[in-house]
Protein backbone atom coordinates (compact mmCIF):
# COMPACT_ATOMS: atom_id res chain seq x y z
CA UNK A 1 0.00 0.00 0.00
CA UNK A 2 1.08 3.61 -0.46
CA UNK A 3 3.07 5.38 2.21
CA UNK A 4 3.35 9.14 2.67
CA UNK A 5 6.96 10.13 3.28
CA UNK A 6 6.78 13.78 4.37
CA UNK A 7 7.34 12.85 8.03
CA UNK A 8 10.93 11.87 7.14
CA UNK A 9 11.82 15.00 5.14
CA UNK A 10 13.51 16.83 8.04
CA UNK A 11 15.51 13.71 8.89
CA UNK A 12 16.73 13.42 5.31
CA UNK A 13 17.90 17.05 5.32
CA UNK A 14 20.21 16.51 8.29
CA UNK A 15 23.90 15.98 7.64
CA UNK A 16 25.63 12.64 8.23
CA UNK A 17 27.39 10.36 8.35
CA UNK A 18 24.63 8.00 9.45
CA UNK A 19 25.09 4.76 11.35
CA UNK A 20 22.46 2.18 10.47
CA UNK A 21 21.81 -1.10 12.27
CA UNK A 22 19.08 -3.39 11.01
CA UNK A 23 19.35 -6.52 13.12
CA UNK A 24 17.47 -9.39 14.72
CA UNK A 25 16.31 -8.30 18.19
CA UNK A 26 14.71 -11.54 19.40
CA UNK A 27 15.47 -12.69 22.95
CA UNK A 28 12.85 -15.36 23.48
CA UNK A 29 15.00 -18.47 23.98
CA UNK A 30 18.46 -19.42 25.24
CA UNK A 31 20.20 -19.12 21.88
CA UNK A 32 18.64 -15.78 20.95
CA UNK A 33 19.19 -14.41 24.46
CA UNK A 34 22.89 -15.25 24.26
CA UNK A 35 23.05 -13.59 20.83
CA UNK A 36 21.24 -10.52 22.17
CA UNK A 37 23.76 -10.12 24.97
CA UNK A 38 26.74 -9.97 22.61
CA UNK A 39 24.94 -7.97 19.90
CA UNK A 40 25.70 -4.46 21.31
CA UNK A 41 29.43 -5.15 21.25
CA UNK A 42 29.21 -6.65 17.76
CA UNK A 43 27.40 -3.55 16.49
CA UNK A 44 29.99 -1.22 18.02
CA UNK A 45 32.89 -3.17 16.50
CA UNK A 46 31.26 -3.22 13.06
CA UNK A 47 30.75 0.55 13.14
CA UNK A 48 34.30 1.14 14.36
CA UNK A 49 35.68 -0.91 11.46
CA UNK A 50 33.79 1.36 9.05
CA UNK A 51 35.12 4.57 10.61
CA UNK A 52 32.07 5.68 12.59
CA UNK A 53 32.76 8.50 15.09
CA UNK A 54 33.29 7.21 18.67
CA UNK A 55 30.20 9.07 19.91
CA UNK A 56 28.06 7.25 17.33
CA UNK A 57 29.59 3.90 18.27
CA UNK A 58 28.71 4.45 21.94
CA UNK A 59 25.17 5.64 21.21
CA UNK A 60 24.52 2.62 18.97
CA UNK A 61 25.94 0.15 21.50
CA UNK A 62 23.63 1.46 24.23
CA UNK A 63 20.60 1.59 21.93
CA UNK A 64 20.74 -2.06 20.87
CA UNK A 65 20.62 -3.57 24.35
CA UNK A 66 18.28 -6.62 24.38
CA UNK A 67 14.58 -5.91 23.83
CA UNK A 68 13.16 -7.91 26.74
CA UNK A 69 9.52 -8.80 27.26
CA UNK A 70 8.63 -8.81 23.55
CA UNK A 71 7.38 -11.94 21.76
CA UNK A 72 9.81 -13.29 19.16
CA UNK A 73 10.50 -12.82 16.37
CA UNK A 74 11.31 -9.09 16.45
CA UNK A 75 13.74 -6.94 14.51
CA UNK A 76 15.37 -3.61 15.28
CA UNK A 77 16.03 -0.60 13.07
CA UNK A 78 18.49 1.91 14.51
CA UNK A 79 19.66 5.21 13.03
CA UNK A 80 22.38 7.27 14.77
CA UNK A 81 24.10 10.53 13.78
CA UNK A 82 26.36 12.95 15.65
CA UNK A 83 26.19 10.90 18.82
CA UNK A 84 22.39 10.96 18.99
CA UNK A 85 19.79 8.29 18.24
CA UNK A 86 17.48 9.56 15.51
CA UNK A 87 15.36 6.38 15.24
CA UNK A 88 15.26 3.22 17.34
CA UNK A 89 12.35 1.02 16.31
CA UNK A 90 11.63 -2.51 17.51
CA UNK A 91 9.64 -4.11 14.70
CA UNK A 92 7.46 -7.19 14.99
CA UNK A 93 8.40 -10.03 12.69
CA UNK A 94 11.56 -11.46 11.21
CA UNK A 95 14.04 -9.52 9.12
CA UNK A 96 12.62 -8.71 5.66
CA UNK A 97 16.03 -7.68 4.27
CA UNK A 98 19.54 -8.95 5.02
CA UNK A 99 20.90 -7.93 8.41
CA UNK A 100 23.25 -4.94 8.17
CA UNK A 101 25.37 -2.57 10.22
CA UNK A 102 26.78 0.23 8.11
CA UNK A 103 27.95 3.84 7.93
CA UNK A 104 26.14 5.68 5.13
CA UNK A 105 26.09 9.21 3.70
CA UNK A 106 22.27 9.42 3.98
CA UNK A 107 19.69 7.43 5.97
CA UNK A 108 18.49 4.25 4.30
CA UNK A 109 14.94 3.83 5.61
CA UNK A 110 13.97 0.95 3.33
CA UNK A 111 14.00 -1.72 6.11
CA UNK A 112 11.77 0.43 8.32
CA UNK A 113 9.34 1.18 5.48
CA UNK A 114 9.07 -2.50 4.52
CA UNK A 115 8.08 -3.37 8.08
CA UNK A 116 5.74 -0.40 8.42
CA UNK A 117 4.38 0.57 5.02
CA UNK A 118 1.78 2.96 6.42
CA UNK A 119 0.07 3.78 9.71
CA UNK A 120 -3.33 3.23 8.16
CA UNK A 121 -6.20 4.35 10.44
CA UNK A 122 -9.26 2.12 10.65
CA UNK A 123 -12.31 1.66 12.87
CA UNK A 124 -13.69 -1.49 14.47
CA UNK A 125 -17.16 -0.96 15.97
CA UNK A 126 -19.06 -3.55 18.01
CA UNK A 127 -22.70 -2.48 17.85
CA UNK A 128 -25.89 -3.62 19.52
CA UNK A 129 -29.39 -2.19 19.34
CA UNK A 130 -28.74 -0.23 22.52
CA UNK A 131 -25.07 0.81 22.53
CA UNK A 132 -21.70 0.46 20.80
CA UNK A 133 -17.97 0.33 21.40
CA UNK A 134 -15.98 2.14 18.71
CA UNK A 135 -12.21 1.57 18.42
CA UNK A 136 -9.87 3.70 16.31
CA UNK A 137 -6.76 1.69 15.44
CA UNK A 138 -3.72 2.11 13.20
CA UNK A 139 -1.80 -0.45 11.16
CA UNK A 140 1.80 -0.30 12.37
CA UNK A 141 1.01 1.23 15.76
CA UNK A 142 0.10 -0.32 19.09
CA UNK A 143 -1.95 2.56 20.49
CA UNK A 144 -5.69 2.87 19.97
CA UNK A 145 -8.63 4.86 21.30
CA UNK A 146 -12.01 3.58 22.46
CA UNK A 147 -15.31 5.42 22.63
CA UNK A 148 -18.52 4.02 24.10
CA UNK A 149 -21.95 5.12 22.90
CA UNK A 150 -24.84 4.56 25.30
CA UNK A 151 -28.27 4.64 23.66
CA UNK A 152 -31.83 4.41 24.91
CA UNK A 153 -33.04 1.10 26.31
CA UNK A 154 -36.43 -0.53 25.73
CA UNK A 155 -37.62 -3.93 26.97
CA UNK A 156 -40.54 -5.31 24.96
CA UNK A 157 -40.65 -8.48 27.06
CA UNK A 158 -42.39 -6.51 29.78
CA UNK A 159 -45.56 -6.29 27.68
CA UNK A 160 -47.87 -9.20 26.97
CA UNK A 161 -47.50 -10.77 23.56
CA UNK A 162 -49.99 -10.08 20.81
CA UNK A 163 -52.60 -7.40 20.26
CA UNK A 164 -52.58 -3.78 19.15
CA UNK A 165 -50.50 -2.59 22.13
CA UNK A 166 -47.77 -5.08 21.25
CA UNK A 167 -47.60 -3.81 17.65
CA UNK A 168 -47.52 -0.20 18.83
CA UNK A 169 -44.75 -0.91 21.31
CA UNK A 170 -42.77 -2.81 18.66
CA UNK A 171 -42.93 0.26 16.39
CA UNK A 172 -41.76 2.45 19.25
CA UNK A 173 -38.88 0.05 19.92
CA UNK A 174 -37.89 0.13 16.24
CA UNK A 175 -37.73 3.92 16.47
CA UNK A 176 -35.49 3.67 19.53
CA UNK A 177 -33.16 1.30 17.69
CA UNK A 178 -32.96 3.73 14.77
CA UNK A 179 -32.19 6.66 17.06
CA UNK A 180 -29.47 4.64 18.76
CA UNK A 181 -28.01 3.62 15.39
CA UNK A 182 -28.09 7.23 14.25
CA UNK A 183 -26.14 8.24 17.37
CA UNK A 184 -23.53 5.54 16.70
CA UNK A 185 -23.29 6.50 13.02
CA UNK A 186 -22.76 10.17 13.91
CA UNK A 187 -19.91 9.21 16.21
CA UNK A 188 -18.29 7.00 13.56
CA UNK A 189 -18.65 9.77 10.96
CA UNK A 190 -16.94 12.21 13.31
CA UNK A 191 -14.03 9.81 13.94
CA UNK A 192 -13.60 9.12 10.22
CA UNK A 193 -13.53 12.85 9.44
CA UNK A 194 -10.98 13.61 12.16
CA UNK A 195 -8.69 10.60 11.62
CA UNK A 196 -8.92 9.90 7.91
CA UNK A 197 -9.91 6.28 8.64
CA UNK A 198 -10.08 4.24 5.41
CA UNK A 199 -11.93 1.19 6.70
CA UNK A 200 -14.94 0.77 8.98
CA UNK A 201 -15.43 -2.76 10.32
CA UNK A 202 -18.90 -3.31 11.85
CA UNK A 203 -19.43 -6.30 14.13
CA UNK A 204 -22.12 -7.32 16.61
CA UNK A 205 -25.89 -7.54 16.26
CA UNK A 206 -26.88 -8.10 12.63
CA UNK A 207 -29.87 -5.71 12.72
CA UNK A 208 -27.90 -3.00 14.48
CA UNK A 209 -25.04 -3.29 11.97
CA UNK A 210 -27.42 -2.73 9.08
CA UNK A 211 -29.05 0.28 10.75
CA UNK A 212 -25.67 1.88 11.53
CA UNK A 213 -24.35 1.32 8.00
CA UNK A 214 -27.48 2.84 6.44
CA UNK A 215 -27.22 5.95 8.62
CA UNK A 216 -23.54 6.68 8.02
CA UNK A 217 -22.67 9.62 5.80
CA UNK A 218 -22.99 8.65 2.14
CA UNK A 219 -19.26 9.23 1.57
CA UNK A 220 -18.38 6.82 4.39
CA UNK A 221 -20.67 3.92 3.46
CA UNK A 222 -18.23 2.47 0.86
CA UNK A 223 -15.65 2.10 3.68
CA UNK A 224 -17.84 -0.40 5.57
CA UNK A 225 -17.01 -4.08 5.90
CA UNK A 226 -19.22 -6.39 7.97
CA UNK A 227 -18.04 -9.20 10.26
CA UNK A 228 -20.87 -11.54 11.14
CA UNK A 229 -19.95 -12.09 14.77
CA UNK A 230 -19.31 -10.37 18.07
CA UNK A 231 -15.83 -9.33 19.19
CA UNK A 232 -14.67 -11.79 21.90
CA UNK A 233 -12.74 -10.39 24.85
CA UNK A 234 -9.83 -12.84 24.62
CA UNK A 235 -8.66 -16.30 23.61
CA UNK A 236 -8.89 -18.13 20.31
CA UNK A 237 -12.14 -16.39 19.41
CA UNK A 238 -10.50 -12.98 19.75
CA UNK A 239 -7.56 -14.07 17.57
CA UNK A 240 -9.94 -15.40 14.92
CA UNK A 241 -11.85 -12.12 14.95
CA UNK A 242 -8.64 -10.09 14.58
CA UNK A 243 -7.61 -12.34 11.68
CA UNK A 244 -10.86 -11.42 9.94
CA UNK A 245 -10.09 -7.72 10.45
CA UNK A 246 -6.60 -8.21 8.99
CA UNK A 247 -8.17 -9.91 5.96
CA UNK A 248 -10.28 -6.78 5.38
CA UNK A 249 -7.16 -4.61 5.59
CA UNK A 250 -5.31 -6.86 3.12
CA UNK A 251 -8.23 -6.63 0.70
CA UNK A 252 -8.17 -2.83 1.01
CA UNK A 253 -4.45 -2.74 0.19
CA UNK A 254 -4.90 -5.09 -2.75
CA UNK A 255 -7.70 -2.97 -4.19
CA UNK A 256 -5.63 0.19 -3.78
CA UNK A 257 -2.64 -1.38 -5.51
CA UNK A 258 -4.84 -2.63 -8.35
CA UNK A 259 -6.24 0.88 -8.89
CA UNK A 260 -2.73 2.35 -9.00
CA UNK A 261 -1.47 -0.22 -11.49
CA UNK A 262 -4.59 0.21 -13.64
CA UNK A 263 -3.91 3.96 -13.73
CA UNK A 264 -0.28 3.29 -14.65
CA UNK A 265 -1.36 0.96 -17.47
CA UNK A 266 -3.89 3.49 -18.81
CA UNK A 267 -1.13 6.09 -19.12
CA UNK A 268 1.03 3.85 -21.29
CA UNK A 269 0.85 4.90 -24.93
CA UNK A 270 -0.68 8.32 -24.16
CA UNK A 271 0.82 11.23 -26.10
CA UNK A 272 1.72 13.09 -22.89
CA UNK A 273 1.39 10.53 -20.12
CA UNK A 274 1.19 11.36 -16.44
CA UNK A 275 3.57 8.51 -15.70
CA UNK A 276 7.10 7.26 -16.37
CA UNK A 277 8.66 3.81 -16.18
CA UNK A 278 12.25 2.71 -15.76
CA UNK A 279 14.97 3.96 -13.45
CA UNK A 280 16.13 6.73 -15.78
CA UNK A 281 12.68 8.23 -16.31
CA UNK A 282 11.83 8.02 -12.62
CA UNK A 283 15.10 9.66 -11.62
CA UNK A 284 14.52 12.54 -14.07
CA UNK A 285 10.97 13.07 -12.76
CA UNK A 286 12.22 13.11 -9.16
CA UNK A 287 14.83 15.71 -10.08
CA UNK A 288 11.99 17.93 -11.35
CA UNK A 289 9.80 17.29 -8.24
CA UNK A 290 7.25 15.88 -10.69
CA UNK A 291 6.57 12.57 -8.93
CA UNK A 292 3.32 12.17 -7.03
CA UNK A 293 3.67 8.43 -6.34
CA UNK A 294 6.94 6.49 -6.58
CA UNK A 295 6.48 2.77 -7.34
CA UNK A 296 9.52 0.61 -6.58
CA UNK A 297 10.52 -3.01 -6.87
CA UNK A 298 13.33 -2.59 -4.35
CA UNK A 299 14.57 -6.16 -4.86
CA UNK A 300 15.14 -5.52 -8.58
CA UNK A 301 17.02 -2.30 -7.76
CA UNK A 302 19.11 -3.71 -4.91
CA UNK A 303 22.34 -3.78 -6.93
CA UNK A 304 21.88 -0.40 -8.65
CA UNK A 305 23.51 2.79 -7.33
CA UNK A 306 22.66 6.51 -7.52
CA UNK A 307 24.25 9.66 -6.13
CA UNK A 308 22.69 11.33 -3.09
CA UNK A 309 22.93 15.15 -3.22
CA UNK A 310 22.98 17.67 -0.38
CA UNK A 311 20.42 19.97 -2.04
CA UNK A 312 18.00 20.02 -4.97
CA UNK A 313 17.68 18.00 -7.16
CA UNK A 314 18.58 15.58 -4.31
CA UNK A 315 19.49 12.61 -6.54
CA UNK A 316 21.50 12.01 -9.71
CA UNK A 317 22.97 9.22 -11.76
CA UNK A 318 26.20 11.11 -12.52
CA UNK A 319 28.05 14.15 -11.04
CA UNK A 320 27.19 16.33 -14.05
CA UNK A 321 23.51 16.07 -13.10
CA UNK A 322 24.07 17.57 -9.64
CA UNK A 323 23.38 21.19 -10.75
CA UNK A 324 26.03 22.39 -8.31
CA UNK A 325 24.63 20.53 -5.29
CA UNK A 326 27.12 18.71 -3.04
CA UNK A 327 27.52 15.03 -3.89
CA UNK A 328 27.16 13.27 -0.53
CA UNK A 329 28.05 9.85 -1.86
CA UNK A 330 26.95 6.79 -3.78
CA UNK A 331 24.00 4.93 -2.25
CA UNK A 332 21.74 1.99 -3.20
CA UNK A 333 19.14 3.12 -5.71
CA UNK A 334 16.12 2.35 -3.47
CA UNK A 335 17.58 4.48 -0.64
CA UNK A 336 18.39 7.40 -2.95
CA UNK A 337 15.07 7.36 -4.77
CA UNK A 338 13.02 7.11 -1.56
CA UNK A 339 14.98 10.00 -0.05
CA UNK A 340 14.34 12.18 -3.12
CA UNK A 341 10.63 11.23 -3.00
CA UNK A 342 10.39 12.28 0.66
CA UNK A 343 12.15 15.59 0.00
CA UNK A 344 9.75 16.39 -2.85
CA UNK A 345 6.60 15.35 -0.92
CA UNK A 346 5.90 12.24 -2.99
CA UNK A 347 4.31 9.00 -1.72
CA UNK A 348 5.73 5.49 -2.04
CA UNK A 349 4.42 2.10 -3.09
CA UNK A 350 6.74 -0.90 -2.73
CA UNK A 351 5.87 -3.85 -4.96
CA UNK A 352 7.29 -7.39 -5.36
CA UNK A 353 8.55 -9.07 -8.52
CA UNK A 354 6.02 -9.47 -11.31
CA UNK A 355 3.81 -6.51 -10.43
CA UNK A 356 5.33 -3.84 -12.67
CA UNK A 357 5.05 -4.51 -16.42
CA UNK A 358 7.76 -6.08 -18.56
CA UNK A 359 10.32 -6.39 -15.79
CA UNK A 360 10.31 -2.66 -15.05
CA UNK A 361 12.04 -2.01 -11.70
CA UNK A 362 10.62 1.48 -11.03
CA UNK A 363 7.73 3.66 -12.15
CA UNK A 364 5.98 6.84 -11.07
CA UNK A 365 2.64 8.57 -11.36
CA UNK A 366 3.25 12.26 -11.99
CA UNK A 367 1.82 15.56 -10.83
CA UNK A 368 1.72 16.86 -14.40
CA UNK A 369 2.16 15.15 -17.75
CA UNK A 370 5.43 14.71 -19.55
CA UNK A 371 5.99 17.05 -22.46
CA UNK A 372 5.64 16.14 -26.13
CA UNK A 373 8.51 14.27 -27.74
CA UNK A 374 11.02 16.39 -29.59
CA UNK A 375 10.77 16.26 -33.43
CA UNK A 376 12.76 13.35 -34.82
CA UNK A 377 13.21 11.67 -31.40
Amino acid sequence: MTRKLHEFADLYRRSGPWCVAYIDASAGNVDSLEAAEVRPGDVRRALAQQGAPPADQEAAEIAVLPAEGLPSPVSRYLLVSQGAVALNEVLSGELVLPERVSVDPVPDLLPLLKHRPEELPYIVAEVSREDAEIRLLFVGREDSSVEDVEGEKEDITKLPAGGWSQDKFQRQTEQVWRRNADQVAEQIDRIVDSSGARLIVLAGDVRARGLVRDQLAEAHQPLVSMIDSHMPESGAGRRAFEDKVQERIALLWAAEQEQILDRLAQQQGQANPESVTGLGGVLTALQQAQVDLLILNDKALADRQVLALGAEPWVASAPEQSLGAEVLGQVPAPAGLIRAAALTDASLLLVPDGVLPDGVEAAALLRWPTGPAAPGS
